[in-house]
């Protein structure tokens, strides 16, 4: 019997949603820095930095083209290069290693946990005489248990740095996502917790010396004072752009709430469904609190479900297009991750921002739920 289509689909994500629920305010922000001529380096960068740096509770942050440079740029001041090895989880986007790579050290890929995150057993064992630091994704907008992390960091004289791209307003135990380690990232890709209009990133700190370096790393080796300290590349997040997001920063708390509400919606409809394995509540007691950057569930006969939404006119994702890092031949990874590899056949992302409804998730969940019950 085929399968009836939804009377209107309801995409992964709407981008042009982001655009236009917002568009008179948006395009009054690029009025008004257009008209000062205020494209680099302004005083809106300026104004964004600090209120980001207030909101995560960091001593800085630095607004960057995209995180993925923030990641490099970290690595970089931290002195993180030839010769040195980074463990990092498999589970993550190739841009993580990338970063690693393109610092001049070598990543080593680890196992996810069961929560989908870096196993702090997996990182004690790859632990090597070579190993500098751990590159810790926050993903899906929960932040790792870095009560674990730094203790194994502390122990074995290693930095932490972290790729929050994916975790804006995550915390564990009250402390937020890119503020545990020597430097953390965050990426204001349109998709993510707080996005702009293109590419765009910031790298945070607690320390004032890797705040100076990232500095002049990001403006082609101009240090805070003007003058050349050394090489260095030209990763600037614009103003405008950064403009814009100052004005989203300001609806964070508003956002969050929204994408965990939609978390309990999916969470409620799909009690009893033993071929599924959500990610933790909102009620979660453990000291995470998640904020639902994206809704990754593992399932049975994922394929047969993707296909069967996909007719209904419901978008999913395979995340990092259904491999992890190491599973890519042409990055010439040797390493065996048994528990990511088997992971990875049942992972799958379910629509989650905030141009969906709640008739709209409610559609999402009973389909799921009509698959695994008809």
């Amino acid at each position: 019997m085929p399968v009836a289509s939804l009377a209107q689909a309801i995409p992964f994500f709407d981008y042009p949603a982001t655009f236009q629920t917002e568009e008179e305010d948006l395009l009054a922000i690029v009025r008004e820095t257009g008209r000062r001529g205020a494209f680099i380096l302004q005083k809106d960068l300026a104004r964004f930095e600090r209120n980001l740096a207030e909101y995560l509770g960091s001593r800085h942050a630095l607004g960057v083209a995209n995180a993925t440079d923030g990641l490099l740029i970290a690595l970089r001041a931290a002195g993180l290069g030839t010769g040195a090895e980074i463990i990092f989880s498999s589970h993550t986007m190739v841009a993580t290693a990338a970063a690693i790579h393109f610092s001049g050290a070598t990543p080593v890929p680890v196992e996810c946990a069961a929560d989908h995150l870096i196993d702090p057993d997996a990182v004690e064992e790859a632990v090597t005489p070579r190993t500098r630091a751990i590159l810790v994704s926050q993903l899906n907008g929960r932040t790792a248990d870095m009560e674990k992390l730094g203790a194994i960091a502390t122990r074995r004289e290693l930095f932490v740095i972290e790729d929050a791209a994916q975790a804006l307003g995550s915390k564990f135990r009250g402390r937020s996502a890119g503020t545990f380690g020597l430097a953390g990232a965050i990426s204001f890709y349109p998709a993510k917790m707080l996005g702009c209009l293109g590419d765009g990133g910031a790298v945070t700190t607690n320390d004032d010396l890797i705040q100076e370096r990232m500095v002049a790393l990001h403006d082609h080796g101009r240090g805070s004072s003007g003058e050349i300290a050394g090489w260095g590349l030209n990763s600037r997040l614009d103003n405008v752009q950064a403009a814009i997001l100052d004005y989203r920063l300001k609806k964070m708390d508003a956002m969050i709430q929204r994408r965990r509400h939609i978390a309990a919606i999916y969470r409620q409809y799909f009690k009893g469904l033993d071929e599924l394995v959500l990610p933790p509540g909102p009620e979660d007691t453990t000291g995470h609190f998640d904020v639902y950057q994206n809704y990754e569930i593992e399932a049975d006969r994922r394929d047969a479900l993707r296909d069967f939404l996909k007719i209904r006119g419901i978008g999913t994702i395979l995340p990092w297009g259904g491999k992890a890092v190491h599973q890519w031949p042409s990055l010439g990874f040797r390493a065996k991750l048994p528990f990511t590899e088997a992971l990875f056949d049942r992972l799958l992302l379910l629509p989650l921002n905030l141009s969906l409804t709640d008739d709209q998730v409610t559609a999402v969940s009973t389909a799921i739920r009509e698959f695994y019950r008809a």
